[in-house]
């Protein structure tokens, strides 16, 4: 073919133009290739929460995200703050996005198996932190020795109460761990027959609930001497309604120890006592035993963390 004078440099730029383009192409689709696979060389490990608002669960998030850089694990971390419709929907998420694991802390502990049973038939294995699934396939659950705890906080309940007097239990029975809180409680209350549970209303473990119960029951049962909130927000508002009201007879034990309840215990204040969790130590050992587990390790069924008391004594370093 004859070119004609003036256009060969036009054509051969063309043809020079359209090979490099492709050759553009070919390396970002290659490097598209490559990002991809190197994103999915790290596992990544879907969270779902209870709240990311209390004190424990701060902690405890700051602990898993720790132990995961050290391990070569990424994170997604949500929360369903209370609600169980809203933690399906995470974990429903997790399985699509099909990530090589999920770690949850039901907000309901009954509610939840149905859900897990999604990672199950994905092949997602699933651990559960702080709260357990009452169904479901579960490969490790890790959380505090709950039932000790709830033996503690009655231990120091009736020391306080010199064994007599009517207590108040302000619960949240859908979650699993709570239950195991109040098993501890009942069974170490037996052995102190002049100490009667004159109520177990739920505050769904939130403080503004706890207040609203506390008002209620502080109304309906005037000889009232003793509180055990399960946790720290039902203790704290609890002390809140107490203080108000000038009711310095009355004494109250929490499970948790945060920084604010610790504050209220050394000052002197109604909350005596306080069970302390280690949400720390939770957080970097459920994520080392997701990392153990991947890894092809087999793993305990239940790891157990220990719990303590805290009060003026302890506190003080005595």
């Amino acid at each position: 073919m004859k070119l004609v004078p003036g256009r060969r440099s036009a054509s051969w730029a063309l043809i020079l133009f359209s090979v490099g383009a492709a050759a553009c192409r070919g390396r970002g689709a290659s490097e598209s290739r490559s990002g991809s696979t190197a994103a999915r060389a790290r596992p990544v490990v879907g969270v779902t929460l209870l709240t990311q608002t209390h004190a424990f669960y701060k902690e405890l998030e700051e602990a898993m995200r720790k132990e995961a850089a050290a391990r070569g694990l990424d994170l997604i971390v949500t929360s369903c703050e209370m609600d169980p419709a809203k933690q399906a929907s995470q974990i429903e998420d997790f399985v699509a996005q099909r990530v090589s694991a999920i770690i949850a802390a039901p907000c309901d502990s009954s509610a939840i198996g149905t859900h897990l049973q999604d990672a199950e038939g994905a092949g997602i294995p699933v651990f559960t932190v702080d709260i357990a699934a009452r169904s479901g396939k579960v490969v490790s659950h890790v959380a505090s020795d709950n039932v000790l705890g709830g033996r503690l906080a009655a231990r120091a309940l009736a020391r306080y109460l010199k064994g007599q007097g009517q207590v108040l239990v302000i619960d949240h029975p859908t979650v699993a761990s709570v239950q195991d809180r109040i098993k501890g409680f009942d069974e170490e209350l037996k052995k102190t027959p002049g100490i009667s549970v004159v109520g177990r209303p739920s505050a769904d473990g939130q403080r503004a609930k706890a207040m609203a119960v506390m008002e209620d029951m502080l109304q309906a049962h005037r000889d009232l001497k003793g509180v055990f909130g399960i946790n720290d927000d039902s203790a704290l508002g609890a002390l809140s309604v107490l203080e108000a009201a000038g009711r310095k007879d009355i004494v109250i034990v929490g499970f948790d120890a945060t920084p604010e309840a610790q504050n209220a215990i050394g000052r002197g204040s109604a909350l005596k006592a306080d069970v302390a969790q280690h949400p720390a130590a939770i957080g970097q050992k459920v994520v080392e035993i997701v990392a153990r587990s991947l890894a092809g390790e087999a793993v305990p069924a239940v790891v157990a963390v220990e719990v303590g008391l805290v009060d003026q004594d302890t506190l003080a370093g005595k």
